[in-house]
């Protein structure tokens, strides 16, 4: 599980997390606002941006390249799970890598 979060230089940077859970624990109950569904095409690009809102994002289906301004960047794929807080400065590239169509959820936080 990955986090994406606004740092104080005004760049976005990751910080790999671990969600809290254990073999018969459950994360706390976090408030949600609802939930969609994206589908992106193979080759799709979004130059930087912010996230929309504080959010999970996880991946169903196919595969994206989340870039940042330092030139670093992750490949997230089914089942990878990112934290969107970068809500401020230059942001992230989102590239779908690979010849699958992604499938992906968001689940926008109250």
């Amino acid at each position: 599980m990955w986090r994406l979060y606004s740092g104080d230089d005004g760049q976005s940077h990751f910080e790999e997390l671990r969600p809290p859970t254990g073999p018969l624990e459950n994360s706390p109950m976090q408030a949600a606002t609802g939930i969609t569904f994206r589908q992106s095409e193979p080759g799709e690009f979004i130059d930087f941006h912010v996230a929309p809102r504080r959010q999970y994002v996880i991946t169903l289906a196919g595969y994206v390249e989340i870039g940042l301004g330092d030139g670093t960047s992750k490949v997230l794929g089914p089942g990878d799970v990112m934290l969107a807080e970068d809500l401020t400065g230059k942001g992230h590239t989102t590239r779908i890598v690979g010849r699958e169509t992604r499938l992906s959820v968001a689940v926008p936080l109250a």
